[in-house]
């Protein structure tokens, strides 16, 4: 996968989520929640996430549940400058952050570690 987030360091254990059937999501996806415990592949700027997920799931494959992190720090691709200690939001293309000073709660899905320039790999803070 493009711009695939990758675990540095593990804070928790994965948590079983829904995903429909037909589904194909690469493992390293930034989810964005849907519906109770329902994900898919975050494709909007400032979703609601849901997490990481921590395997890959094949569309078809007869599997409703996916494994997700929501607590870690992962290297991710930054969409745009970013500041060290930002919150950081999904882009909402590419599997990419952007800083997110501005929102607050569920949007928020962490904080970067590190400064960055557009398209740089950077560690963030996971924390939902």
């Amino acid at each position: 996968m493009v711009n695939e987030a990758e675990l540095r360091d593990r804070k928790d254990d994965p948590v079983d989520f829904y995903c429909a059937d037909g589904t194909g999501i690469a493992k390293g996806t930034l989810l964005k929640l849907s519906d109770a415990r329902v994900v898919s592949a975050a494709d909007s700027e400032g979703c609601v996430c849901a997490g990481i997920a921590a395997r890959e799931k094949v569309a078809n494959d007869g599997r409703t549940r996916i494994a997700v992190y929501q607590q870690g720090i992962f290297d991710m691709v930054a969409s745009g400058a970013i500041a060290v200690g930002s919150k950081l939001i999904a882009a909402g293309t590419n599997n990419q952050v952007k800083a997110g000073n501005a929102q607050s709660g569920a949007a928020v899905i962490g904080y970067a570690l590190e400064t960055a320039t557009d398209g740089e790999r950077i560690q963030v803070r996971l924390m939902l």
